[in-house]
């Protein structure tokens, strides 16, 4: 994992949870202290878990599976979009569209209908249409591309979930649970890790705190996606002397072949001069 100190997630604020009177009970053995009416989390652990996190999500990288990371929070969505981006993986910063994951059926007609679009803008004939009717269409575009832009890659489910903050992505969370998806989520003092695989306990509501918690599993995530590449190019390499050993063998192969036939075409005339004399003869003593 990613080297991250205590002092980093102090100076970041991760250790700030909600007021007392807003805490989830199922939260208390992440909770260090209570001051001025709020929640002190305890960091070693949320190191801990981090840790945990970033060994099963750099693993699900290197076996090629995509993480699908969530956060709809003002807070959150530039930094999401910028990590996703930074690892290549699908994202959702907008209104999560119901039934994304349970109805994925749905959701992939939907992002083929933006490629038919795309196609459709493209075509020549599209400015012999009126004025009125490629206006619809180019908002249909931008509304698609809004909700559904960041996963059009995203050819089927994905392998594990990641969400800021798991009270107000419920649904996603509910939606992964149906499927048996892995999920991975900053949860706060005022919500429930129970509901998640891998709860990271953090504040979720500071930009800094979200900011440093994605930018460090998302070494992770890269780390797995270089050895994966790395031995990608070892089975290359490994592979590449057996072909060329194949095609000498080919080529070896071919070659005698080659030779046989020619064998054959040289000792075929000798036969037929031999059986020549043999045929005249025959006559020879009939005439006597």
């Amino acid at each position: 994992m990613a080297n991250i100190k205590f002092e980093q997630l102090l100076d970041a604020g991760c250790h700030f949870g909600h007021l007392k009177r807003k805490w989830n009970p199922n939260m208390a053995p992440y909770i260090f202290m209570e001051q001025n009416g709020i929640h002190i989390i305890d960091l070693y652990k949320t190191i801990a878990k981090m840790q945990e996190a970033g060994d099963a999500m750099k693993q699900i990288a290197k076996s090629g599976k995509k993480i699908l990371f969530v956060g709809t929070k003002k807070q959150s969505k530039e930094i999401v979009a910028e990590v996703a981006r930074k690892i290549n993986m699908p994202y959702v910063t907008e209104r999560w569209p119901g039934g994304m994951l349970t109805n994925f059926v749905t959701i992939r007609k939907a992002v083929k209908k933006m490629a038919h679009i795309d196609k459709m803008l493209n075509d020549p004939t599209f400015a012999s249409i009126s004025k009125r009717e490629r206006l619809q269409i180019t908002r249909e575009r931008a509304k698609l591309d809004k909700t559904l832009g960041s996963i059009a890659d995203l050819n089927k489910l994905p392998s594990a979930l990641f969400v800021v903050d798991i009270s107000k992505e419920h649904i996603a969370v509910a939606e992964a649970q149906i499927l048996n998806i892995p999920t991975f989520a900053i949860v706060d003092t005022n919500s429930d890790p129970k509901k998640v695989d891998f709860p990271i306990p953090a504040n979720d509501d500071a930009a800094k705190s979200i900011s440093l918690i994605l930018n460090t599993l998302a070494e992770d995530v890269q780390e797995g996606l270089n050895e994966r590449k790395m031995q990608k190019d070892k089975a290359e390499e490994e592979e590449a002397p057996k072909a060329e050993v194949k095609e000498e063998v080919k080529e070896e192969v071919k070659a005698e072949a080659a030779e046989e036939v020619k064998e054959e075409k040289v000792e075929a005339p000798e036969e037929k001069k031999e059986a020549a004399p043999k045929k005249k003869i025959n006559i020879d003593v009939n005439e006597d």
